[in-house]
């Protein structure tokens, strides 16, 4: 791989596309095994670039808009909360406006580099409300000027914060002094109502990593005790985000996650120590032990202890111990330039560990039972750690970044495939408003047409790396006519060109988003063919999947075993995995199937779309 030098598979671009679907799956699974994505290490060294312009604005911005606070004197940043409350809304704000996660090319986008903001300060784009229909004056896709205005109140109030000095509020306890309520209360204000409307910048402003300890830094800032109190609630804050990830990587989702970031990272140069993390590389790709030994020893087990440790204990060091530990933790991360490219939300957090948990020691007053009041940590406990424990039984109700399940290979997601008619282009339909072009006009115009399509059906075997993709090409195999009759994309990448904005939540790129592109794109049936599958309940042994004609909406619904899925090669060599159809729309027959056409993987009380019977109620999700 060179520094501006794609790596691509050892294959004639031209002939790329003659290799039968599921063979060229496998050279592109193979090929990740030993390359990962491929990207010109150019590409990484943008957001090296992106994390030091990050940390240096930050350090000015905090440093020359807080009077007491010396610039150079870094030293005398230690302990001041002041650092704390301003930090996190500068983090909040580079997240909001789309700098942070989903930014770059590592996130599909290539030319420009950020989408976020640009979308959400643009009306008629695309809108996508949490309860379409359900709440009054929310319904509808398009976004209107008073969703601009919401937008740019909540970034308002984000600035206004960063700029203002500190105040002797009663709980400021030295000179810098503590922010007034106001920009906090009015952030969380535009916040959710903006969030009712459209769920993506309200996804994307990160409210379940960040907002809980903002709003304390508001209410508690007039409360003598109130400085101690708001440590105790960005501790218990913390904590949740590290636990809420080690309860999502309990299961089988997370193995082949950390197999794809590892041998997905740019510092792994060693195919032998690529390959290890398969059984047997290139007949068998399926975890080896020490895949499993790297996610659930040095991931679930970390990320179930460490945190516990820091939170409770009053050892010094074994305090510093655990707080080099979790900033160790946060820089392998962030070294692995993980697909979505959560950077700078790594940076901070690695920040967070020394300055909460040893800046506030907890031996020194700042323990969570030194709170002025128990139920500041009963009303911590409960903002934090609810929507995790729902969000991972009821993984259809709650977004799984609000269940805090990043990382952990366990999200909503999809494959499309669009049919070799040239219908792919009516994406580029002027009635669909966007702020970036196609994935496949950004990598033509860096790669050529045809090493991007090799590029673009690798994010698809990528998918068929983890737990989901196995699932989605076996069902492809059952409702299209023909594999190589049409061209297949990952959902994920999708989104980021349907609504600004992705970071693995499959919610996102929806039913309800597909039927809003369709009524701008006006797809046959049979040409744009999503399936999509929900997250694993904690609870639960199965995915369900939705099959999505764009054209006519959901026309299946079921689910299959995850185990299934993933005792199988990426590749599917043995042909569909078994899955159950719970439902099918009566008048739909897949691309070039009989009436009586029966899927391979239907359940033995299948009756054909020819056949008539009541439907059995879509499922939930």
């Amino acid at each position: 791989m060179g520094f501006r030098q794609a790596d691509v598979p050892d294959v004639d671009p031209a002939e790329f596309e003659k290799i039968p679907t599921m063979e060229r799956m496998k050279l592109l699974c193979l090929h990740w095994v030993d390359y990962g994505f491929g990207a010109p290490k150019i590409m990484h060294s943008l957001y090296l670039v992106k994390g030091l312009f990050f940390i240096i604005a930050g350090w000015l911005l905090i440093g020359l808009t807080t009077p007491g606070l010396p610039l150079l004197d870094l030293g005398a940043w230690w302990g001041e909360m002041i650092v704390l409350q301003k930090s996190m809304l500068w983090v909040v704000l580079w997240s909001a406006t789309g700098f942070n996660e989903s930014w770059g090319p590592l996130a599909f986008k290539f030319t420009p580099n950020t989408a976020g903001y640009r979308y959400w300060i643009r009306t008629g784009t695309l809108r996508l409300p949490p309860w379409p229909g359900k709440i009054p004056l929310t319904g509808g896709d398009e976004r209107k000027a008073i969703d601009v205005w919401l937008y740019l109140g909540m970034l308002a109030s984000l600035v206004a914060g960063l700029v203002l000095p500190g105040q002797q509020t009663a709980a400021a306890y030295s000179e810098p002094g503590l922010l007034p309520m106001w920009p906090f209360i009015a952030f969380i204000a535009f916040q959710l109502v903006m969030g009712l409307r459209d769920k993506v910048a309200f996804l994307a402003s990160r409210p379940e990593q960040y907002s809980v300890m903002l709003l304390a830094f508001g209410v508690l800032t007039n409360y003598a005790a109130g400085h101690v109190d708001m440590i105790v609630v960005a501790k218990i804050a913390i904590f949740a985000v590290w636990w809420g990830a080690f309860l999502s990587k309990i299961g089988h989702h997370f193995t082949p996650t950390v197999q794809t970031m590892l041998t997905n990272s740019p510092i792994n140069k060693s195919k032998t120590l690529r390959r290890a993390l398969y059984r047997n590389v290139p007949e068998d790709l399926l975890p080896s032990r020490l895949a499993w030994f790297c996610a659930h020893v040095l991931g679930t087990v970390v990320e179930f202890l460490v945190p516990i440790v820091l939170l409770f204990t009053t050892n010094w060091v074994v305090a510093v111990l655990a707080a080099a530990f979790m900033t160790c933790f946060h820089a392998f991360i962030y070294s692995m330039f993980a697909v979505a490219m959560p950077q700078e939300w790594n940076l901070y957090f690695g920040f967070l560990s020394p300055f909460v948990f040893l800046g506030f020691f907890a031996g020194d007053g700042y323990a969570v039972w030194d709170a002025s009041n128990p139920w500041i940590v009963v009303a911590a406990a409960v903002l934090t750690l609810t929507l995790p424990i729902v969000g991972n039984f009821r993984p259809d109700l709650i977004s799984f970044l609000l269940s805090m399940r990043q990382y952990a290979g366990n999200w909503s997601s999809a494959t499309m495939a669009f049919r070799n008619n040239g219908c792919e282009a009516k994406l580029d339909s002027p009635d669909f408003i966007t702020e970036i072009t196609s994935h496949k006009h950004q990598l033509s115009s860096l790669f050529g047409p045809e090493a991007a399509e090799i590029f673009l059906q690798k994010t698809a075997a990528f998918r068929l790396l983890n737990s989901q993709g196995r699932g989605h090409m076996s069902l492809m195999m059952d409702h299209l006519d023909d594999l190589d009759n049409y061209r297949f994309r990952e959902g994920e990448m999708m989104c980021t060109f349907f609504v600004g904005w992705q970071f693995g939540d499959g919610h996102l790129f929806n039913p309800f988003t597909i039927a809003a592109i369709q009524k701008r794109c006006h797809f046959e049936p049979g040409e744009f063919i999503t399936v999509w599958t929900e997250s694993q309940p904690l609870h639960k042994k199965t995915l369900e999947y939705k099959v999505i004609d764009a054209a006519l909406g959901v026309v299946e619904t079921g689910y299959y075993v995850v185990k299934d899925a993933l005792a199988e090669q990426p590749w599917l060599p043995n042909g569909p995995i078994n899955y159950t159809v719970t439902w099918r729309d009566p008048d739909y027959v897949p691309a070039g199937a009989s009436p009586d056409y029966v899927p391979a993987g239907a359940s033995p009380d299948y009756v054909p779309a020819g056949a008539s019977r009541d439907p059995i109620p879509e499922v939930a999700g």
